[in-house]
């Protein structure tokens, strides 16, 4: 078949039609902008901004900090006014956040933008998430595992493109990368103005034979079941901080471990997610399967803790083989792991309240951020058996989760119909 055939005839099967193949365009341009400004925004700060180490590390802690917030006021805000206004203002206000990076070197202003900016980089991923949920419906998880192969290649790319503009070391070099990622949301802010609205089942009123008044929408913050289920959820996202920080620290810390393995194993990493993630979706394609999922995601959070433990002992190739080993289990543990909480973080929120229990939801990947590093180099400290007791606390987490959405899920809640609000 032609490439160009076999390529429009792949996106015919995006779920969502149209306009979920409109949101994919929209994510990878984000995350386009995103890779360029990822590798580059500490460099940037210190060589062309003129900041000290000790800045620097609290520009990333603020932004950190305040994307925490990020992510539940955009599920509150989402459930309040239409998807697509939402998302052009946080893509908005994330393109001047990284605008105003340009015009200043004032401390007190490059503090205040970059906080912006990792507000509106949290809330706005919810809103793509509760996107897809709404316009793929009951494909909403091979949607999120395309949508998630489209921001990788857009990262890739992006990360590309920076490290050749670095060859040039120029400040002007630095300043374009900026440019490059305040375009870039400038530009999805433009593509999803085309996004039609898909229908919201939480700007809805009820009607019955009665004169009942209707309920308010659920609240996520009163859930005790979605609580404990997000707490789950902080842990098992820990496969992050096992790329990130653990990886390349457990590396430098071994004497029989080569030290240029830790960014094979980032590229590792990368591949099987953009070659994987789709296929291995469909085995949580519905809410039982990716129930059922947990059970073997244990198994491999298991795998890869005792052969990051075993990587510390023999020889270098032994080494090289057992960190080989626990990277692919660790990336087959994160994908699994996404197609899990895809479906399961809503098929746990009531359908008026989606954007506020997946706001809180996003909670777990902001918390996992603080945790995660404190996390791993504590395993390291530990040494070999810190590894092993690391994947066994998350695999013991696993069906820990198992066990505690299993009520939530047979339930079967008595609500009245909804009537959607046209919003015309």
């Amino acid at each position: 078949m032609n490439p160009l055939r076999r390529a429009a005839a792949w996106t015919d099967r995006v779920p969502g039609g149209h306009h979920g193949r409109r949101m994919l365009l929209i994510t990878f341009v984000d995350r386009i902008g995103s890779g360029l400004w990822a590798s580059v925004s500490v460099l940037y700060f210190t060589y062309v901004s003129g900041l000290s180490i000790v800045q620097v590390g609290t520009l990333v802690a603020a932004a950190g900090a305040v994307g925490i917030a990020g992510a539940p006021m955009g599920g509150h805000l989402a459930d309040r006014f239409p998807l697509t206004r939402v998302l052009v203002a946080l893509q908005l206000i994330r393109a001047l956040a990284s605008f105003a990076l340009l015009t200043t070197d004032h401390y007190a202003v490059l503090l205040a933008c970059t906080a912006v900016g990792g507000f509106g980089d949290r809330a706005s991923s919810v809103i793509t998430k509760l996107y897809a949920t709404r316009v793929a419906g009951p494909d909403r998880v091979r949607y999120q595992a395309i949508n998630r192969t489209a921001a990788n290649a857009g990262w890739a790319l992006g990360g590309l493109a920076a490290a050749a503009a670095l060859a040039f070391g120029t400040t002007v070099a630095y300043q374009w990368l900026l440019v490059g990622d305040a375009l870039s949301f400038a530009a999805t802010a433009i593509l999803t103005l085309r996004c039609a609205e898909p229908p919201s089942p939480s700007r809805t009123v009820a009607t019955s034979s009665d004169a009942t008044p209707a309920t308010g929408p659920a609240n996520p913050w009163r859930d005790r079941t979605y609580l404990a289920y997000v707490a789950t959820e902080a842990v098992l996202f820990l496969d992050d901080a096992v790329f990130k920080v653990g990886l390349p620290l457990w590396i430098a810390h071994t004497s029989s471990a080569p030290t240029g393995l830790a960014p094979l194993l980032m590229v590792l990493n990368n591949v099987m997610v953009v070659a994987l993630q789709v296929p291995l979706a469909r085995f949580g394609a519905t809410t039982k399967a990716a129930r059922r999922l947990l059970r073997p995601l244990s198994a491999v959070f298991a795998l890869g803790g005792v052969t990051m433990a075993l990587s510390a002992t023999g020889t270098a190739a032994s080494a090289t083989l057992f960190l080989t080993v626990s990277a692919v289990a660790f990336t087959l543990a994160e994908m699994l792991h996404t197609t899990v909480s895809w479906e399961l973080s809503v098929a746990l929120a009531p359908d008026t309240a989606q954007g506020a229990y997946l706001g809180v939801h996003g909670l777990a990947q902001a918390v996992q951020r603080t945790i995660g590093p404190l996390a791993v180099t504590a395993a390291i400290a530990t040494g070999p058996l810190g590894w092993t007791g690391f994947g066994a606390g998350i695999a013991v987490t696993c069906m820990i989760q198992h066990r505690l959405v299993r009520d939530r899920l047979t339930r079967k809640p008595l609500s009245v119909a909804p009537v959607t609000v046209s919003e015309h």
